[in-house]
């Protein structure tokens, strides 16, 4: 009869149906298996990742030691050249004097003994400090009314009581107009104060400053990505500069990081040789120029309220947007 064949047929199904389901309940090859070999996997999958992750630290590691050391060498670079630029610098009367003498006594035979006029002064005086011995030697060519580089003013002072007395001097007066004991603890002479009208002298006013940026903890610091890393390519070579833990993006191309006050201190002093020493009218000049003096801005009116140093390099943002 047909039921009896469609009834075994449908026992024969019955029978594969519970032969498959006891195959997925076996452990060996059923669903707990699969379970196992997955876990295994994800397992496997996890070291392999850690084990990468691991080795890309241990990398990374490397990588920063070996740019502290080249840092370093750079710095010590940079500190031989000085070196050499000084003692040239120190040579160099010594040169001309005996180029002079020799001068003088091949006229000496046909013409009278001629006394040498005294050097003119140069296009820019000095600053003279209370307690200098004598006066500065005068400005070189490439020295704007900022003041000159601190490089170029440091190869200046000769050695001697003199170049001392001038360090002291200027030590002095950055100490009292930081701790605004004296309002007039230095008078610019006749050229200096022609450029200046009378107002603080910038070397005593970029001491301040420093002196300002060695107490801040933190400073918060908002630009577009192009002038963050033209700021942390000219502050690199700097021994007191540190590269940020994290530059995080911050809005139609701007970032967001935060200097410690011993790298504001290295960006400063950067900034303010550049801005001495770039062309003007020239991108490195224009660059340096307005991120002094936005740097300067904020830490002029820091009270010690522990509040917040943000510096903002976009005039285009809001201020209310840089708490998002």
């Amino acid at each position: 009869m047909k039921w009896r064949g469609a009834f075994n047929v449908a026992m024969k199904e019955r029978e594969a149906i519970h032969n498959q389901r006891a195959r997925l309940d076996d452990p060996t090859v059923g669903l707990t298996a699969l379970h196992g070999e997955l876990t295994q996997g994800r397992l496997k999958i996890l070291e392999t990742i850690q084990g990468g992750v691991t080795g890309l630290r241990e990398e990374n590691r490397e990588v920063r030691r070996r740019q502290d050391r080249m840092i370093s060498d750079l710095n010590e670079t940079r500190g031989e050249l000085r070196q050499l630029l000084d003692l040239v610098d120190a040579l160099r009367p010594l040169a001309l004097a005996d180029g002079a003498g020799e001068k003088a006594g091949d006229n000496a035979r046909a013409q009278p003994e001629q006394t040498a006029p005294p050097p003119q002064p140069g296009p820019e005086a000095d600053y003279d400090f209370p307690g200098s011995a004598a006066a500065h030697p005068a400005a070189p060519p490439n020295t704007d009314s900022q003041g000159g580089t601190m490089d170029n003013t440091a190869r200046q002072a000769q050695p001697g009581a003199g170049g001392q007395d001038q360090d002291l001097a200027l030590r002095s007066a950055i100490e009292a107009a930081h701790q605004g004991t004296s309002t007039s603890t230095a008078q610019p002479s006749a050229a200096a104060s022609q450029a200046s009208a009378g107002g603080e002298h910038p070397r005593v006013a970029h001491g301040v400053l420093l002196l300002k940026a060695a107490g801040v903890a933190s400073a918060e610091l908002i630009a577009h990505r192009d002038t963050w890393e033209w700021l942390a390519a000219l502050a690199v070579g700097h021994s007191h500069f540190r590269t940020p833990p994290a530059v995080e993006d911050f809005k139609a191309g701007r970032v967001r990081t935060v200097l410690s006050g011993r790298s504001l201190i290295a960006l400063l002093i950067e900034l303010w040789d550049t801005r001495s020493t770039a062309a003007p009218l020239g991108g490195d000049w224009s660059l340096a120029m307005t991120s002094y003096k936005r740097i300067a801005a904020e830490l002029t009116d820091v009270a010690g309220q522990g509040e917040v140093i943000r510096i903002v390099l976009d005039d285009g943002l809001p201020s209310q947007e840089t708490d998002d």
